[in-house]
């Protein structure tokens, strides 16, 4: 079963110094040993740049370009990448309306509506109640795996 992750997890990941990189890791490596595929999609990619390029001192990882190009190379060897399709727009369109939803969080229905389109009902997050309104997909955090 594919199993969509969030940035905050790949940021987790990426950063040894993070409190929670040992869950993180921990957690797809466990999904991975019990048969499952972790996966991404382009919106995991965007927000992981906008953080790891981010200076430290605003909560980011205060990486440079290229440093946050490898570590993207890095994980899209480690996890399948699902490309976008024109549906996924028509989906993200539908799902903030049926639900909606204001200011940022449209951001995490782009997540949603990726994972319905690709046929994925499973998401790897740190960020659980932000996701509540989808009843469609299950929702998992790291102390769930």
């Amino acid at each position: 079963m594919l199993i969509l992750v969030d940035a905050n997890i790949l940021l987790y990941s990426a950063d040894p110094a993070s409190p929670f990189y040992a869950d993180s890791v921990r957690a797809t490596n466990d999904l991975r040993l019990r048969g499952e595929t972790p996966c991404v999609v382009p919106q995991s990619l965007y927000e992981f740049w906008v953080v790891a390029t981010r200076p430290l001192a605003n909560r980011g990882l205060g990486l440079t370009p290229a440093q946050a190009l490898a570590e993207i190379t890095s994980i899209k060897r480690f996890f399948p990448f699902l490309a976008d399709t024109p549906a996924i727009y028509g989906e993200w369109e539908k799902l903030i309306v049926q639900h909606s939803v204001l200011g940022k969080n449209g951001h995490d229905t782009r997540y949603v509506a990726a994972m319905n389109i690709h046929g994925i009902t499973h998401f790897l997050t740190d960020n659980k109640d932000d996701f509540k309104r989808f009843t469609s997909i299950t929702v998992l955090s790291t102390s769930d795996i």
